[in-house]
């Protein structure tokens, strides 16, 4: 074929193209194993990222450590629009993510769940201070009413306002006290579930086994039928320590001298209230006491109790106590 100008046109053209594609195909194949490299991030991280424009997401990340280049950051998140949104919130980055998994996670992943646990026993003052320190919550709460919070352990997500999980722990208490409140024994002297909670407060306090729990509602419900005061220690310490705290102090004689209305050596029935938050097993103890006649209980200084039917009893009971107490100084 003789060699023309048109012909050394076409020849150039294909040359053209095919230089073309081969650098598209190169520029293609850099962009994917620049998408999908590792990044950056020496050690797996929590990142909060705000509300807002892509721009301030990749300052976020970049800041953090997360990636090297907000540009390329943001052409990679337009380039994959069509995969989803981009969301705000705390995300857990694995350490070396690279840009396709840090955008699959800004777009379909769960974030990252942090915990407060309420611990039974507690005074409303004692779980707002638990609350109110609790990290990566916002706001404030003032101490709720004693018995009113349910004590378990509550998910939440960063920035979730404090007062939002204090409704869902007494939402959680008054579910748990209508359930528990409609399966009671039908025998026991209590007549609300208001009284079953103040109750449960009491028997909650008294005692760090719960195997116990069922023995000592009974105690204080064999005094209720009879009309005996519940001469309870919870309560004299929550009197005296104004609503403080309902446990681990000695009572002295001034404290069962007070007459605050909570004082149950002074006052025959259930004081006016709760004392602290009861847990479930508490609850249970009291809308099923143990079958038995005691009135009267003691420590043995081993962590555990001794009950008695009448008060000849109890006083051998508080004997053996002291001299448990005097043999071990």
């Amino acid at each position: 074929m003789p060699f023309t100008l048109a012909s050394l046109r076409r020849g150039r053209l294909v040359l053209l193209l095919a230089v073309l594609l081969v650098v598209a195909r190169l520029g293609r194949m850099e962009i994917d194993e620049t998408y999908n490299a590792p990044g950056p991030l020496p050690q797996a991280q929590d990142i909060v990222i705000p509300e807002g424009p892509a721009a301030d997401t990749a300052s976020v990340l970049r800041r953090a450590g997360a990636i090297r280049h907000g540009l390329l950051f943001r052409a990679a998140a337009w380039a994959t629009r069509h995969d989803g949104p981009i969301h705000a919130g705390e995300f857990r980055f694995p350490a070396r993510a690279s840009l396709r998994e840090i955008l699959e996670i800004l777009r379909h992943a769960a974030p990252v769940e942090h915990q407060v646990t309420f611990p039974e026993g507690l005074t409303g003052a004692q779980l707002a201070a638990i609350l109110n320190a609790a990290p990566k919550a916002s706001g404030h709460v003032a101490p709720p009413p004693d018995g009113t919070v349910l004590p378990q352990t509550y998910d939440f997500t960063w920035g979730t306002p404090r007062p939002a999980i204090l409704l869902r722990a007494e939402a959680a208490m008054r579910q748990a006290l209508q359930t528990t409140w409609a399966a009671r024994d039908p025998s026991i002297p209590l007549t609300s579930p208001q009284q079953a909670l103040t109750l449960a407060s009491i028997v909650q306090q008294e005692t760090p086994l719960a195997a116990e729990l069922p023995e000592i509602a009974a105690v204080y419900e064999n005094r209720l039928a009879r009309g005996m005061r519940l001469q309870a220690d919870p309560t004299v310490i929550f009197a005296a320590t104004a609503g403080r705290v309902s446990g681990g102090q000695p009572v002295t004689r001034a404290d069962l001298a007070n007459p605050s209305p909570y004082n149950t050596y002074m006052y025959a029935g259930l004081p006016p209230g709760p004392i602290s938050t009861p847990g479930i097993a508490a609850i249970q103890a009291v809308l099923h006491p143990a079958q038995s006649q005691a009135l009267f209980f003691v420590a043995t200084g081993t962590g555990g109790h001794v009950f008695a039917d009448n008060f000849q009893e109890q006083q051998q009971h508080i004997k053996q106590y002291r001299a448990a107490l005097a043999a071990r100084d």
